[in-house]
């Protein structure tokens, strides 16, 4: 009989058979954790008056000293004429806090964005919106979990820090209100230096207080 040359090659068993049952990509816990985070937030945007003051809180940035497009482009001989600003003149963070049952806005600029700017703003936010109690949204940072962030509010027992989910920015009422605050900002403005982002950053807010209103929580629960 003829031997077989791949006889003494020797034959991995199976791995079917012995492979594990593939793990949670989220653990129960953490869902259940999840939810509950999700579902007090809710809870947050949808109480009734009376009830504490819910301020969303955000950063956004940097934003560049550079010229950005008009809501319309202007005619021309078939080409657009609006030249291409790479922005490197400086740039500066915006914070933000955002009441979505008044539509009040409180914004400052920073050159960073770090653990002691966001105590600034916690700082401006308190006294603008008076109130007996606050609950704060704002998302995971590392600013925001900062051990100054939680010794800074031992001063403030009347406020309720809330952190919006990972990948769940849309709880976070203030995210829809950037993008119309950075239209009324930015849109169609030349900045040529950090200076003239601040003028436009005064001047945004302060058109959006004229012309304010409230953002209501519509999703399903």
């Amino acid at each position: 009989m003829v031997r077989d040359p791949g006889d003494h090659l020797e034959v991995a068993a199976s791995r079917g058979l012995g492979l594990e049952a593939p793990a949670e990509l989220v653990p129960g816990e953490g869902r259940r954790g999840l939810r509950r985070n999700k579902g007090a937030i809710i809870q947050a945007y949808t109480q009734p008056v009376p009830a504490p003051r819910v301020i969303c809180l955000a950063e956004l940035g940097p934003v560049s000293a550079k010229t950005s497009p008009g809501a319309v482009w202007k005619a021309g001989s078939g080409r657009a004429t609006f030249a291409p600003d790479d922005g490197r003149r400086g740039n500066i963070w915006v914070l933000g806090a955002f009441e979505p049952a008044t539509g009040l806005a409180t914004t400052r600029c920073s050159p960073r964005r770090d653990s002691a700017s966001f105590m600034q703003l916690l700082e401006q936010v308190l006294p603008t919106y008076p109130a007996r109690e606050w609950v704060l949204m704002t998302d995971n940072l590392s600013p925001h979990l900062s051990r100054e962030t939680p010794t800074a509010l031992i001063a403030w027992p009347e406020v309720t820090l809330l952190f919006i989910p990972t990948y769940a920015c849309w709880l976070n009422l203030i995210e829809p209100w950037w993008k119309q605050w950075r239209s009324l900002a930015l849109k169609g403005r030349q900045c040529e230096g950090v200076d003239e982002i601040i003028e436009a950053v005064v001047e945004a807010t302060a058109y959006w207080h004229a012309h304010r209103y409230p953002s209501i929580w519509k999703k399903a629960v």
